[in-house]
């Protein structure tokens, strides 16, 4: 059991063929793609050393950089302030350097197979993430309304959860076909899945996370429905999600994005830079031993874009932060999306004005983080009293809403997310400092765990993160209102330009937030593909007949498409 309030469907046959982010709007096999020894694809060789801008460096970007410059291409990548974006792994000031804090994205399902094949490239490992109530997380306290219930496992917390639970399985199999579904996705059937899918769309378009729950007989009780939305599935609780698309919530159930979660030893932001530093053994056009890095130069990413605009032969032209103006055949944009609208001048021939639309239109929701480091993994002493551990992995509806305890071993120095929040409960902590914010969740964790001195143990000053704060964000990630459908479909399949006015091509959007699993770095490399196999074809390539890329077989597994009038 992996969540305080369990997915739909326990599965009695381990040996079904696992789930991966394969769909629904989307059925296509990255995995298989960049597993094929054929490789991604090929350009003509009369475009070998071709420059193309790559515009942020977080995961899809250097993702992309870094498969573009294997077809013989030049990415040029422009970074504003870091290499990894909201991947982003810092230390505690004077503290030993194996202790780090995951500002931003933390923990990664193993459905997410695109991303381990770049984790596995690199070397790097990862282990369990102690969600509530995963199989590696000792215990987990659940705080509510001034009553809290100790857990090791879910058959520990009171009957009213196990309730709830069930009201979530039922509501997921009567309202969105989850067995059906699941069967589907695990067995890659894109005919079932896309008619299921399209069903699914076409009635649930409309719908908050909320109301498809009061839609439910299973949860006709408000009791439950609170319950539900301060506790959740798989890593807590959903309630600021509530306002959000249905269909949001059903890509995370039906890819399991929110099961099993395993962080990645070291830091997550290792990944990105490896990429920028790695030497392929495979590589076109270029001698052995180029990286991204080498083709920079002083190894460092180029400045801050400020300006994008359209010239002569449907150019892209870039200006950065020094004022250096350079312009290409290609760009690729895999910056937060808003930018576009504030912190970069662009012309209006950009992109089409439908897409233009679906930028304005994107929702991100905000998120706050707070990490102290302490002295050991103190949380595993036991209470002379009762047996427990003296603290737990704690969710409650106090400010601090989540609490994780990561440890490195039991006589080594650990670190505490005291508080990982999302929309107005982040908001909430957006005046206050990194040390006010410390105190607020100390007296909030000191009336949980009131025999507990968590600030004897803290040795060294917090660290702290509101990414709708962070001026080259603006946000944490992307969740579509209701009725968004449309923009998100706009904005996912514009790597397929061959649909575009021959004026409205040449710049590629990627990032998670133009992906449809938003929040998930799996959907950061997905559209870096998908934009990366725009670019061969902008170019004349073309992939081998073995291993189709996400263009070639479009036709075939296009997002369904609604109505616009």
């Amino acid at each position: 059991m992996t969540s305080t309030v369990p997915n739909a469907v326990e599965h009695a046959d381990e040996q079904q063929p696992p789930i991966t982010m394969f769909g629904p709007d989307f059925p296509y096999a990255y995995d298989d793609f960049l597993a094929h020894p054929a490789g991604l694809g090929q350009i003509p060789a009369t475009e070998h050393g071709t420059e193309v801008a790559v515009i942020g460096g977080g995961l899809s970007g250097i993702v992309a950089a870094y498969e573009l410059m294997k077809m013989g291409l030049k990415p040029v990548v422009y970074e504003a302030d870091q290499i990894g974006g909201r991947l982003r792994t810092v230390g505690f000031e004077g503290c030993d350097e194996s202790l780090t804090a995951e500002m931003g994205a933390m923990r990664f399902p193993p459905s997410s197979t695109a991303l381990q094949h770049y984790i596995d490239m690199v070397g790097l490992e990862t282990r369990p993430f102690p969600n509530p109530l995963a199989e590696t997380t000792p215990s987990t306290v659940v705080d509510l309304k001034g009553e809290s219930h100790y857990a090791e496992t879910v058959a520990d917390l009171p009957q009213v959860y196990r309730d709830v639970a069930e009201a979530w399985n039922k509501c997921l199999e009567e309202g969105a076909d989850f067995s059906d579904m699941n069967r589907a996705m695990r067995e890659r059937d894109v005919p079932r899945i896309r008619e299921i899918w399209a069903k699914l769309v076409e009635k649930l378009d409309n719908q908050t996370f909320y109301g498809f729950l009061c839609d439910s007989e299973a949860f006709k009780s408000f009791r439950h429905r609170e319950i539900f939305g301060q506790v959740g599935f798989g890593t807590g609780g959903w309630d600021t999600d509530f306002p959000n698309s249905i269909l949001e919530i059903l890509r995370v159930v039906y890819t399991e994005a929110d099961d099993h979660h395993r962080g990645i030893v070291g830091g997550s932001q290792q990944l990105p830079l490896r990429l920028w530093e790695r030497e392929p053994e495979k590589i076109v056009h270029w001698p052995y031993g180029t990286s991204l890095k080498t083709l920079h130069a002083d190894g460092e990413p180029r400045p801050a874009v400020t300006r994008l605009h359209r010239t002569a032969g449907n150019r892209i032209t870039v200006t950065d932060a020094n004022g250096d103006i350079r312009t290409y055949q290609a760009a690729i944009f895999t910056a937060q999306s808003w930018m576009l609208l504030s912190k970069i001048a662009c012309d209006d021939s950009l992109f089409p004005i439908d897409h233009w639309t679906a930028i304005e239109r994107t929702h991100y929701m905000e998120s706050s983080k707070l990490f102290v480091p302490v002295d050991r993994p103190f949380w595993l002493d036991k209470d002379e009293q009762t047996g427990r551990d003296v603290m737990s992995m704690t969710l409650t509806d106090r400010m601090t809403r989540g609490t994780y305890l990561l440890d490195d071993g039991p006589d080594k120095p650990a670190v505490i997310c005291l508080s990982y929040t999302w929309c107005d409960d982040s908001l909430k902590w957006l005046p206050l400092s990194a040390s006010e914010r410390m105190e607020v969740m100390l007296k909030s964790l000191g009336e949980i765990y009131p025999n507990v001195d968590i600030r004897k143990h803290i040795i060294g000053n917090p660290v702290t993160v509101s990414w709708e704060n962070e001026p080259y964000f603006m946000g944490a990630f992307k969740a579509n209102l209701p009725g968004h459908y449309r923009y998100q479909r706009r904005l996912f399949t514009h790597f397929m330009q061959d649909r575009l006015a021959e004026d409205k091509r040449g710049i590629f959007l990627a990032g998670d937030d133009i992906s449809w699993t938003a929040g998930w770095a799996e959907g950061a490399i997905q559209t870096a593909l998908n934009a990366v196999w725009g670019v061969m074809h902008h170019f004349g390539g073309e992939t081998d007949p073995t291993n189709p890329g996400p263009g070639d077989v479009y036709d075939e597994i296009a997002p369904v498409e609604l109505p616009e009038d």
